[in-house]
């Protein structure tokens, strides 16, 4: 007999559950249109149109290769007006038997295509590579690369708006740092461009 009042009372909870329900979901689950909370618009029973979706077949924009600033594309020269991107390069001579060991040398371009070489015995002077005979006007990136010895060399590669890449060897010694007075002398006879390059 208890079995029988608890399974009574158990489809009665059940039941009552399922009846509230019932009353409060069909103006939820009913409801397909606006929100009845917010303010309408008024329609004049015309529909407005679905907007398009994009055909699979139509292909996808693609950003331009290089960014466009004032209509002119990266590193073209418009008037005088050349537009990179900052880079920098860094070598530093690793050999402890040489006067040179742990000097850094560090190479960076500007956003108006300039390159600068620092020296680390000569710390706060970034000198403009410009100085040098030969070198590019419009300088995308940079790369350097030394040797051991003192003296020793300084590799000093720039790649050019064009793509033509240019290079400078110069003679680096552990007495006298790089400087804007003795950068010209060290790295005569100056930026010579590379042959072949794959522009």
């Amino acid at each position: 007999m208890k079995t029988r009042i608890w399974a009574a009372r158990s489809v009665a909870a059940v039941s009552g559950v399922v009846l509230a329900g019932a009353l409060l979901a069909p103006s939820a689950v009913a409801h397909s249109g606006p929100d009845p909370k917010k303010p309408g618009k008024h329609t004049s029973g015309k529909k407005t149109p679905a907007k398009k979706k994009p055909s699979k077949q139509a292909p996808a924009k693609q950003a331009p290769a290089k960014p466009v600033v004032d209509g002119v594309q990266e590193g073209q020269v418009a008037g005088r007006k050349c537009v990179t991107s900052r880079d920098v390069a860094s070598a530093v001579v690793d050999y402890s038997g040489s006067g040179l060991f742990e000097t850094v040398f560090r190479s960076a371009t500007d956003e108006q295509g300039h390159a600068f070489l620092n020296d680390s015995r000569n710390p706060g002077v970034w000198i403009n590579l410009a100085l040098v005979p030969g070198a590019p006007k419009c300088v995308y990136d940079t790369a350097l690369a030394v040797t051991e010895e003192a003296p020793g060399h300084l590799y000093i590669t720039l790649l050019a708006s064009n793509g033509t890449l240019h290079q400078a060897t110069c003679t680096s010694t552990s007495s006298s740092p790089f400087s804007p007075a003795n950068l010209a002398t060290a790295c005569a006879p100056g930026f010579t461009e590379l042959p072949d390059t794959p522009v």
